[in-house]
């Protein structure tokens, strides 16, 4: 009998040319079988369908980071597919707002997204990888992990808050063989969500101020693949042009 596929878990996945979606077409041609996790069935069933087209494998799985037994539910269908081998948190986006105006229910929905709905996807991915003392385990991670800008108090406290939650979690499963990263993408990314949605402000950036995905993908790929006595935690990446 053939033994199974190791899976991946990728959250986060939105647009075709996202950086959950390439992520997810990344790891599908290094041989994983790559479970697509976002909110909207339409376009990660999509991204899914592209995967499967190029001759990979592909599972779209809808998923709301922020409710438990939606993680729960993504976690047990890509584990019975075969042993987790990596999970990859991208979920969450750009949420600027004027503090003194801003309602609770926004604070609470961007420290939802941006670190509790990691809390719930890192307790599920670990669960099923630490038994057997291997895998990956990757948290996209934004400028506002490092530094709070003028207008982006909730976005910044939940980065922040993942970095620390990532940090933490290096230092208690890194000795168990889980190799646990946290990435800052210090930068506009050169994807539909930005090209599409903010031309204007993709245009005045310029293209030597937008992030490729295709180099996002191989630092990514790059952490993946890293042995056990080289680990690296951290890892920002910009633009040349990025001041920082």
């Amino acid at each position: 009998m053939t033994a199974a596929a190791q899976t991946a878990v990728v959250a986060g996945v939105g647009a075709a040319r996202g950086l959950g979606a390439t992520l997810a077409a990344r790891f599908a041609q290094q041989g994983l079988d790559v479970f697509v996790a976002g909110r909207t069935p339409e376009k990660i069933e999509a991204v899914a369908r592209d995967i499967a087209a190029a001759g990979h494998t592909a599972t779209a799985f809808r998923t709301d980071v922020t409710v438990e037994a939606d993680v729960v539910a993504l976690f047990d269908a890509a584990e019975s597919a075969g042993p987790l081998d990596l999970a990859v948190y991208n979920a969450g986006s750009n949420m600027p707002g004027d503090f003194l105006s801003m309602e609770a229910k926004y604070f609470e929905d961007a420290w939802r997204i941006g670190c509790f709905g990691g809390f719930l996807f890192a307790r599920e991915a670990l669960r099923r990888m630490a038994p057997r003392g291997r895998g990956t385990l990757l948290f996209t991670g934004a400028s506002a992990s490092l530094r709070g800008r003028p207008r982006f108090a909730a976005f910044a406290a939940a980065k922040a808050g993942l970095r620390a939650l990532a940090q933490s979690l290096a230092r208690d499963f890194g000795p168990q063989g889980i190799h646990v990263a946290h990435v800052v993408v210090d930068g506009g990314i050169a994807g539909d969500r930005l090209m599409l949605g903010r031309p204007e402000s993709a245009r005045e950036r310029g293209p030597e101020r937008l992030i490729d995905l295709g180099a996002l993908a191989d630092a990514y790929a790059w952490l993946h693949s890293q042995p056990r006595n080289g680990w690296t935690h951290e890892l920002d990446l910009r633009t040349f042009k990025e001041p920082f």
